[in-house]
């Protein structure tokens, strides 16, 4: 029997960790051929997050260009090369990145149906978080199969016209991946819940400049005030996030400024963390596994499942804010404690069978139903 051909195309850290249980999952099917292409957005990050999920990309393209415009021109024209050489029968493309949407629109154009991973998140906002939320909308017109992982994302497709059988409701692989993660390499917390750091990250672009320097004082306004706290920052290399960083909190004893931690640093970092200060989407996904109260460092979320269950609050880049919250959740014990017995809103470890389930059903069994018909 020949295999389908299914290809996953992927190019930056947040996706490897959130494709890589699908991955595996897939390739446990035996009437499956899957391939991983690398799209070559993230370089160094990436081939680390690829090592530490024991994968190893079947195609590796070749990044040009310094700009995301130029990456965007040269990364379509090669996947289009590759597509052309080898027909797949189904294209999967994880989240809102540059090489999702150019995976999505490569196989869109040669007729290839697509599955989005991590379908349906919103704000609505084209400037936030940008260009994020234009390329998630985009794909979404593109895609035969939403699996999205929230019931609000899979509300917000059907609201937009998606017919309901093409949405399936997953739950998110981020969950998926911390299991495997912390099962693979043993990550457990170190000490009482109570008695970690706090964890800060910032880097979205829409909160570059003035938003982004309060965000730094708060920082250090929490450190003055609680001098016994030690604060964790890993720092973006980009240097319009670390001249900021670093001329706002260099001195402070108790304020660690560091590279940016590799998925099983930031996972040891973010189970030993008392309180978790960040703008990133994926760890706002990821924190409430372990239980960590999260401070939202924008002005919207697409991942709103937290802020309503409990365990995360939307404050923005503004020092008051962030000042205030944290000082309460790090005074009042019983407020920090309600917020870590949240269970985790955006899935149970079991979203990646669910899709590989779906591919199976699409793939396989009706393709075999039909050719029995015929």
């Amino acid at each position: 029997m020949d295999k389908r051909i299914v290809g996953i195309v992927c190019g930056t850290r947040p996706e490897i960790i959130k494709l890589a249980p699908v991955y595996h999952a897939l390739r446990g099917q035996e009437e499956l051929c899957v391939i991983w292409v690398h799209t070559g957005q993230h370089g160094d990050m990436a081939a680390d997050m690829l090592r530490s999920f024991g994968i190893t990309p079947d195609e590796q393209l070749c990044r040009k260009g310094t700009s995301l415009e130029e990456f965007s021109v040269e990364c379509r024209s090669q996947l289009d090369a590759l597509m052309a050489r080898q027909r797949w029968d189904f294209c999967i493309v994880q989240g809102d990145t540059e090489s999702a949407f150019l995976g999505a629109l490569t196989a869109f154009y040669r007729r290839i149906p697509v599955g989005h991973v991590e379908a349906g998140l919103r704000t609505y906002n084209l400037e936030r978080p940008f260009p994020e939320e234009g390329l998630r909308q985009m794909i979404s017109r593109i895609t035969n199969m939403h699996w999205a992982p929230t019931e609000r994302a899979r509300a917000a497709l059907l609201r937009e016209g998606i017919e309901p059988e093409k949405i399936v409701l997953t739950g998110n692989t981020v969950v998926d991946a911390q299991q495997w993660i912390c099962d693979k390499h043993g990550i457990r917390r170190e000490g009482p819940a109570s008695q970690g750091h706090i964890l800060v990250t910032a880097h979205r672009r829409e909160n570059w400049g003035e938003e982004m320097a309060q965000t730094f004082h708060a920082v250090a306004d929490i450190a003055r005030a609680f001098p016994q706290r030690r604060v964790l920052f890993p720092v973006h290399l980009n240097p319009v996030v670390q001249r900021p960083a670093h001329e706002i909190l260099d001195g402070l004893d108790n304020v660690k400024l560091v590279a940016p931690l590799d998925y099983l640093g930031m996972q040891q970092a973010l189970v030993n963390a008392v309180l978790l200060l960040t703008d990133s989407g994926g760890l706002q996904e990821e924190a409430p596994t372990f239980g960590v109260p999260t401070l939202v460092l924008r002005h919207e979320t697409e991942r709103p499942e937290a802020v309503e269950a409990g365990c995360a609050r939307l404050v923005g880049p503004k020092r008051d804010a962030i000042v205030r919250e944290a000082t309460r959740l790090l005074q009042d014990e019983a407020a920090a404690d309600a917020m870590r017995k949240v269970s985790n809103p955006f899935g149970d470890g079991q979203a990646a069978r669910r899709i590989a389930d779906e591919v199976m059903t699409r793939l396989v069994v009706r393709a075999d139903a039909a050719a029995i018909a015929a």
